[in-house]
């Protein structure tokens, strides 16, 4: 679409932004001094918490470990998870406090990208930037457009206007956009259902009353057996009470741990996972000889905490009875951030006979609903697919050669170096594409170690050191979890912040005071600059 306008810059900025989620803000905080230029997509800020939530979706962390480091919540109450309202609110809060929003362009689409740096007539803008794979990554500013940005207004789609940067920080996230469609033999998909079909991205768009009027009375199907199926199982059984009522089915490929709340036979979560003492446990990058002797000697403790944690959780949730226990060690859950919490009265409502399960690797529509591998079939009125979203995929879409074909390494993951920047893509930043057990500190801080790169506080190292790095960084994870393409660090998340503070010349205080803070919780505010 942006290649059939004619091309004229619009303007000409030191640095560009996409998108204006969580990510989006924490990076348009730590650079507002160049004073950025913010594309979202939609008519607001909030990313996925505005347009991919449901009437009961809530956060997954307690409140205190979901809060910038210069921007406490109001009521800081550590048992409390915040519901998707509360937290849009606090963003609000956040950029409204320190005057973010006039950065943002609202309604602005970007739908292509062109890389222009350090070319001239005989060069084209697809040529590869690296001249050597041992060379420096080199300046991020340095006084010239490297990419231009094809930005489509939602009050005008025919036009594109085109923005050149000399630097540009992507945060359009891995959820949202663009759903994760199943494919289904010929014959066999959804045409042949006479039924409605929607992904979960759809119906998070609905509000309240639309949501209810498509559940009620419906024999539903739930697709999936993440947060969003969880939720989404709820909402229908909610729905659907009284003897009129109809039953809601989840259809699950793949068990996953779920967790009723943050506490574990009496004990809070975080000394499990989130304090130095139980990440020493945990096998990291770049560790020494002793430790990494530690971690092999360490591995029957690390299945004593999983089978720990498991055992509550058999105890306080019927997993057995409704055939609903993993085959794979709770770790493995952790490890890879899909440690849902449960609504109250999931169970409640599957006691009630409300929500059903039915396990299936492989499925597919017949005309009245679904039909499994083992010959049985689902009646069904309306079938929801939280099957995920292709956020690779999603930006794939706006990236040109050859640097699109560079966004997903041989092991299937991003490679991003600190988890921010491609160590084979020039002046483009990456944030919102790892996970851990805190998605906005992990955002924040690394907003900030990216503040000071932009600034020439410190320097990346080669480009073939930081892909050493993050092959290291791989390595980890798949050691850890069967699902490590998700891309998540939270085994090791506290020693990568570490990493970090370190890399731009700032300390842990905690990390030097290790002893009497070992078992203290991870927070944002363990960091501070060096005198």
């Amino acid at each position: 679409m942006a290649a059939a306008n004619t091309h004229h810059l619009h303007s000409v900025s030191k640095i560009g932004i996409i998108g204006a989620g969580i990510s989006g803000i924490a990076a348009a905080k730590q650079l507002s001094g160049h004073s950025p230029v913010v594309f979202e997509a939609t008519d607001s800020i909030g990313g996925v918490w505005k347009h991919c939530s449901y009437n009961s979706t809530k956060l997954q962390t307690p409140r205190c470990d979901f809060e910038f480091s210069d921007y406490p919540w109001v009521e800081r109450d550590n048992s409390s998870f915040p519901s998707h309202v509360e937290v849009l609110e606090y963003l609000h809060g956040y950029a409204t406090h320190f005057d973010l929003l006039k950065y943002v362009k609202f309604e602005s689409k970007v739908v292509e990208i062109r890389y222009v740096g350090g070319i001239d007539d005989h060069q084209t803008t697809t040529q590869f930037p690296m001249n050597s794979i041992s060379g420096e990554y080199g300046n991020l500013l340095n006084g010239h457009p490297v990419w231009e940005v094809a930005v489509q207004m939602s009050n005008n789609p025919n036009m594109i206007q085109w923005y050149a940067f000399e630097f540009i920080v992507v945060c359009i996230g891995k959820y949202g956009d663009i759903p994760r469609m199943p494919s289904f033999p010929r014959n066999k998909g959804q045409e042949v259902f006479q039924g409605k079909v929607l992904h979960s991205l759809d119906y998070s768009k609905l509000d309240q009353r639309a949501a209810r009027e498509l559940l009620k009375g419906k024999k539903v199907a739930v697709i999936g057996y993440k947060k969003s199926a969880i939720d989404v199982a709820v909402e229908c059984a909610e729905a659907n009470q009284g003897p009129d009522g109809q039953a809601c089915t989840m259809v699950i490929r793949t068990l996953h741990w779920t967790v009723p709340s943050y506490w574990i036979w009496g004990l809070p979560f975080f000394l499990f996972f989130s304090t130095r003492s139980s990440q020493f446990l945990h096998e990291r990058p770049n560790q020494s000889l002793f430790r990494a002797l530690f971690c092999l000697l360490s591995s029957p403790m690390r299945m004593v905490i999983s089978k720990f944690i498991e055992s509550y959780l058999e105890w306080k949730l019927p997993l057995v009875k409704y055939g609903l226990k993993p085959d794979h060690p709770f770790l493995e859950d952790y490890a890879s951030c899909q440690m849902a919490i449960l609504p109250e009265n999931f169970f409640a409502e599957a006691d009630k006979g409300k929500i059903l399960f039915k396990r299936s690797s492989k499925w597919w529509f017949w005309s009245g609903g679904i039909e499994f591998e083992d010959n049985t079939k689902l009646q069904a009125d309306v079938v929801i697919l939280a099957t995920g979203y292709e956020g690779k995929q999603k930006l794939q879409s706006i990236l040109p050669e050859p640097f699109r074909s560079l966004m997903v390494d041989s092991t299937g993951t991003m490679p991003l170096y600190r988890g921010t920047i491609h160590p084979l893509i020039p002046n483009m930043a990456f944030v919102g594409f790892i996970e851990s057990v805190s998605n906005l500190h992990t955002a924040e801080l690394r907003c900030k170690w990216l503040g000071r790169l932009v600034d020439n506080k410190f320097k990346l190292p080669t480009v073939q050191k930081m892909l050493e790095q993050i092959g290291r960084e791989t390595e980890v994870m798949k050691k850890t979890t069967r699902f490590y393409k998700r891309h998540c660090i939270s085994t090791f998340s506290i020693n990568h912040s570490d990493d970090i503070c370190e890399e731009m010349g700032w300390k842990s205080w905690r990390k030097s005071n290790w002893l009497s803070e070992a078992f203290s919780p991870y927070n944002s505010r363990d960091y501070e600059e060096e005198d």
